[in-house]
């Protein structure tokens, strides 16, 4: 993975488990250990579900860059339609807390969605691939007589 695909992953994940840190101390604090270990879980599943499909989307983005707004856009939505399936699936659990669970996994998921617009922006992205210095350096052109 090149290291600006690192960088924006960092830029991204890093202020996600901050809020996941967060999450899980107030959910302990009000919930008891069901309550820290739900928020836990939820902060685990956004930066999995959302590291996972922003290595995807930059792949697409340099190898079939015609499909990337639409891979986007499909990729979004599948992992919000996802993360509410988790939220289906665990809001009867014993396990952990739901609630808490819910409430990291909307909080993680909006941190994630403004981190990656903020490092999106940031990123100094070359929109014309710069000319090498060698190439072109004597071509002629027309007759040669």
């Amino acid at each position: 993975m090149p290291s600006n695909d690192v960088r924006n992953l960092l830029h991204t994940a890093v202020p996600t488990a901050a809020v996941g840190v967060i999450a899980a101390v107030t959910g302990g604090v009000l919930a008891g250990g069901k309550g820290a270990l739900g928020a836990a879980v939820g902060a685990l599943v956004v930066i999995l579900f959302m590291g996972i499909g922003l290595v995807v989307l930059q792949r697409t983005a340099k190898s079939l860059p015609h499909l990337f707004q639409a891979m986007g856009l499909m990729l979004y939505t599948a992992q919000l339609l996802l993360l509410f399936i988790f939220v289906a699936a665990f809001k009867n659990t014993t396990l952990f807390n739901p609630k808490a669970f819910a409430l990291t996994l909307v909080v993680a998921t909006l941190v994630w969605v403004a981190a990656q617009a903020r490092a999106h922006m940031k990123a100094k992205i070359l929109y014309v691939e710069p000319e090498s210095s060698k190439a072109n350096t004597a071509e002629k052109t027309g007759s040669s007589t």
